[in-house]
């Protein structure tokens, strides 16, 4: 399935020894009836479910570390959605881990779209084996395969779709990068459950722990956080500043 927005834990893409983006995202889930509490008020007024996932024998063979991962999807009643994710080690020594939500964006036209609020910003390009090069230009457009961790981004970017006058803002707390991805046309005729055409239509704009591993000690918990909000209209750059107030 590709889609919607993926938890990809303890591994993101294919940086480790782990399936791609690691084993969090193919395996069931269990509500949690009784969570521990949040210390924020982002689920006030909203409708909500938590989720929880504990290793299985098999994944502590491939990952050998006790840990709970827990997951808040809260929904707005004017449609913002936040999703909450903790990452408890319950081991008796430290582990490290990677976490990104692998965000697939519906867009009109990927010619058509930009993104802004990472310029200047540097880069790993993981279409040149990870090469650190600097954003250029005023904002990101697409003309060709894009894959970018930007490193130590900031808390909100903006995704405009001019065709249908819409834009995406998404704000993250806990992930320092953004990761961008759209596989253009060749990479989208290799992939599977992914039709030829299909990459004209979408966008992935992660907030993502990704450039250096989290590390928790016996006992600590980790918090990352990821704000979606979906405006009619087209955002400019002190707009956004002034959104990003708001997270």
């Amino acid at each position: 399935m590709r889609g919607g927005i993926q938890i990809c834990y303890p591994q993101f893409g294919d940086c480790g020894l782990l399936d791609q983006h690691g084993f969090a995202r193919n395996k069931i889930w269990v509500i949690d009836e009784n969570p521990p509490p949040l210390n924020s008020k982002e689920s006030l007024g909203k409708s909500f479910v938590d989720l929880l996932l504990k290793p299985s024998e098999e994944d502590s063979k491939q990952w050998p570390h006790s840990f709970e991962l827990r997951l808040r999807v809260s929904l707005a009643i004017d449609g913002d959605l936040t999703l909450t994710s903790r990452v408890r080690n319950i081991n008796s020594k430290p582990f490290s881990f990677l976490f990104a939500f692998h965000t697939y964006l519906s867009v009109s036209d990927i010619s058509e779209v930009r993104v802004e609020g990472l310029e200047t910003l540097d880069y790993l390009d993981n279409l040149r084996k990870r090469e650190l090069l600097t954003e250029q230009g005023d904002s990101i457009t697409f003309e060709s395969e894009m894959d970018r961790t930007y490193i130590r981004s900031p808390k909100v970017v903006a995704v405009l779709d001019h065709e249908r006058k819409r834009t995406y803002v998404i704000g993250k707390e806990g992930l320092p990068d953004t990761v961008v991805w759209n596989p253009w046309e060749k990479k989208s005729k290799t992939m599977a459950n992914f039709g030829d055409d299909e990459y004209k239509s979408m966008l992935c704009v992660d907030g993502a722990a990704v450039e250096r591993p989290i590390t928790l000690k016996p006992g600590e918990e980790w918090t990352g956080r990821l704000m979606l909000t979906a405006v009619k209209s087209s955002f400019c750059f002190d707009q956004l500043e002034l959104q990003s107030k708001g997270f």
